[in-house]
C-alpha cells in the first residue's frame, strides 16, 4: 500500500515538526469513534517514534488551535478528523496539512441526512479545503472510493489505514465476573448484541423487528439511544427505537434492552456473554465494534454493504440489510453450535491483522509522503 515512499536519507538530520491537532478530544467527540481514533493513534505514534529508528527525526506535538501557529513552527499538521458541515479545515494554506476523513456517510445518503441551507454551504467550503490536504487518510477502501467520488480528489492520494480495537477485548473465562456482569445490566442468557449510535445508516430498527420476531432479546448498548434525543430527522430511528421500548414495557420489558452508556471495564464481559454481535447497518466507513467483537470470541452478524464485509472478509455471517428474512436466517444459523465455534474461530483469526501499531506505522509512512513531497517543491 505505501510502496511509493522513498528510502530514507540517512544522512537528514533534520528535526521535523508534527502537529496532531486533538481538539476532538475536549468536545463531544471524545466519547464518539473520533476521540477513540485520536486517543490511540497519538498514543502510538508517539511510542513509534521513540522506538523506531526510522523516525528518530520526528517530533510529535498535540495542539487544540492549529490557527496560532505559522509555517515556523510546523511542517506538517494533522487533522484526525473531518466533518462536513462545521469549519475546521484552515481555508487559508500556510502549513502542509493531512486529513484523516472517516466516512462522508451523510454526504453519500444525503437524503437522510437533511442540514439546511447552511450546512450545504458549510460543506462547499469544507469541502474545498479537504481538497487542499496534502494527503487523506481514511480507514478503509470503501471510504477510498466514496470520498475520492464525492470530492474528485485523487485516488492514489488516500491511504487506507485499518483502524484496532484495544486489547481488554478478548476472551473472559472469568464465570463469577461474567456473572456479576450479567447481573448488573439484568442480561438474558442468549441475546445478540448491537453497541453504538441509531442514525438512519445504522439501520437499528430493522436488527430491532428481526429479533422480535425471533423472539430472542436484543441487547443495545450506548448512550445516545437511552436518552432524550431532539426532534430532527437525523434522529429518527432513535425516537422509533425507544418508542419500541416503551410498547415493550419499558425498563421491565425482556425483549429489548438498553444499557445505556457502559464502562470501559464492562463492555468486554458483555461481548463475551452474548450469543452473537450484529452489525445491521445501510453504510459504515469501518466498523470498530466488530473487532471488539471477534476478539471476545462473539460471532459477528453482519450486513453485505459499506466496509464491513471488507472489515469482515468472510469471518462471520453475511446478510442484506433491506431483508428482514435474510437478518433473520443469518440469526438463526447460529444456532447450529459446530457454525458457531467455526465463525469465532475464524473471528479471532481475522481481528490479528487489525492493530494500533499498524495503524500508526501507516500514518508515519503518509507524514514521510508528505515531507518527501514538500522537501522536493
Amino acid at each position: 500500500m505505501f510502496n511509493q515512499i522513498m528510502p530514507e536519507d540517512k544522512k537528514d538530520s533534520k528535526i521535523y515538526h508534527i502537529a496532531i491537532d486533538v481538539s476532538p478530544l475536549s468536545d463531544g467527540n471524545s466519547v464518539r469513534g473520533v476521540g477513540e481514533y485520536t486517543n490511540n493513534l497519538t498514543q502510538y505514534l508517539q511510542s513509534e517514534i521513540k522506538t523506531n529508528p526510522k523516525y528518530k527525526n520526528y517530533k510529535i506535538d498535540l495542539i487544540t488551535d492549529p490557527k496560532n501557529y505559522s509555517r515556523d513552527s510546523y511542517d506538517l499538521i494533522h487533522y484526525p478528523y473531518f466533518d462536513p458541515f462545521k469549519l475546521t479545515l484552515p481555508s487559508k494554506h500556510i502549513i502542509p496539512f493531512i486529513v484523516t476523513c472517516h466516512d462522508l456517510i451523510p454526504i453519500e445518503f444525503k437524503s437522510h441526512f437533511p442540514v439546511g441551507i447552511k450546512g450545504n454551504i458549510k460543506w462547499l467550503i469544507q469541502k474545498n479545503n479537504l481538497k487542499k490536504a496534502s494527503y487523506i487518510i481514511t480507514v478503509s477502501h470503501y471510504s477510498k472510493n466514496s470520498i475520492s467520488d464525492l470530492i474528485k480528489y485523487p485516488q492514489d492520494q488516500i491511504y487506507p489505514t485499518y483502524l484496532g480495537a484495544s486489547s481488554s477485548f478478548s476472551p473472559k473465562n472469568n464465570s463469577s465476573q461474567l456473572q456479576k456482569i450479567q447481573k448488573k445490566y439484568n442480561l438474558p442468557d442468549k441475546f445478540i448484541l448491537f453497541v453504538g449510535d441509531a442514525n438512519w445508516n445504522k439501520n437499528v430498527p430493522t436488527l430491532v423487528k428481526a429479533c422480535i420476531e425471533l423472539n430472542i432479546p436484543l441487547v443495545i448498548v450506548g448512550s445516545s439511544i437511552s436518552k432524550p434525543a431532539p426532534i430532527h430527522p437525523w434522529t429518527e430511528d432513535i425516537h422509533w427505537v425507544q418508542q419500541k421500548y416503551q410498547q415493550l414495557g419499558g425498563a421491565a420489558n425482556k425483549s429489548l434492552i438498553l444499557t445505556g452508556f457502559v464502562p470501559d471495564e464492562d463492555l468486554p464481559y458483555i461481548y463475551n456473554l452474548a450469543h452473537a454481535y450484529c452489525q445491521p447497518s445501510f453504510a459504515e466507513g469501518f466498523g470498530i465494534p466488530m473487532l471488539e467483537a471477534m476478539q471476545s470470541a462473539c460471532p459477528v452478524i453482519y450486513s453485505n454493504t459499506g466496509a464491513l464485509a471488507e472489515i469482515m472478509d468472510f469471518s462471520g455471517i453475511m446478510f442484506d440489510p433491506n431483508s428482514i428474512n435474510s437478518l433473520k436466517q443469518a440469526i438463526s444459523k447460529l444456532d447450529d453450535k459446530d457454525l458457531r465455534l467455526q465463525t469465532i474461530k475464524k473471528g479471532l483469526l481475522r481481528s490479528k491483522i487489525f492493530n494500533w501499531k499498524y495503524t500508526a506505522i501507516q500514518t508515519l509512512a503518509v507524514y514521510e509522503l508528505a515531507l518527501i513531497n514538500e522537501k522536493e517543491h
